[in-house]
């Protein structure tokens, strides 16, 4: 082989080299996103999420300010406002709702709608969790029936509701904004009663597809 074949040899192997090496590197970043989507987050979530129950439970320990005072009179973008418990989870579960549905909101913890009415009150009581991911707070909502029961403990109180149909039986678009109506059974405008919406992704990975539960309020427990 003469020289000028042998560095053009040695040019292609240096070349698919570095095109090997390349491919290798691009998939082990693959797989450590793969990973940290599906262990990293959930980890850092549960994480927040036990921080956030001890905060909270530490703030209703606290003297009640006066009234027109109350931080929890205002919604504060992010700020806790209940505990959220499913019994047929588990008697470890129990997750934080925080005001607001934005992506950073929805890592630690179970997100209240902005147009939602607050818990226990006449109206829609909505909100979201991930199915997958950051926590997975509503990963087995999909095997919930109908009779199964939703606990919201406030400040103030525990509502128990009930769910009204299973959440495998209803699956919208993230356009169908009438499971946010203030009746969303009846799809009016108008409330009649204390409605709870659970809203999570239908699929297990990203998709326009959402599950719903629609749950009367059956009970309030005052503390």
């Amino acid at each position: 082989m003469t020289k000028a074949k042998r560095r053009r040899a040695d040019g292609r192997n240096t070349a698919l080299t570095v095109f090997g090496v390349g491919l290798l590197v691009i998939g082990l970043a693959c797989l450590g996103w793969v990973g940290w989507q599906f262990y990293g987050t959930n980890l850092a979530s549960q994480q927040a999420y036990d921080e956030g129950r001890v905060q909270l439970q530490e703030r209703w320990q606290e003297p009640r300010p006066e009234p027109g005072q109350d931080a929890e009179e205002v919604r504060i973008p992010g700020d806790a406002i209940g505990l959220l418990r499913i019994p047929a989870f588990g008697p470890d579960y129990e997750v934080p709702i925080l005001a607001g549905t934005d992506p950073e909101t929805l890592t630690r913890g179970v997100g209240w709608y902005e147009s939602a009415v607050e818990p226990g009150e006449v109206g829609n009581f909505s909100v979201a969790g991930h199915r997958v991911t950051h926590g997975e707070p509503f990963r087995q909502l999909l095997e919930l029936d109908a009779g199964d029961v939703v606990e919201v403990e406030t400040r103030d109180a525990v509502f128990r509701y009930e769910l009204i149909g299973a959440p495998r039986d209803l699956t919208v678009t993230d356009t169908d904004t009438w499971v946010l109506a203030p009746d969303p059974i009846e799809r009016s405008d108008e409330a009649s009663e204390p409605i709870m919406t659970l809203t999570t992704c239908q699929d297990l990975f990203r998709s326009p597809d959402r599950s719903v539960a629609f749950a009367r309020l059956v009970e309030t427990t005052n503390k």
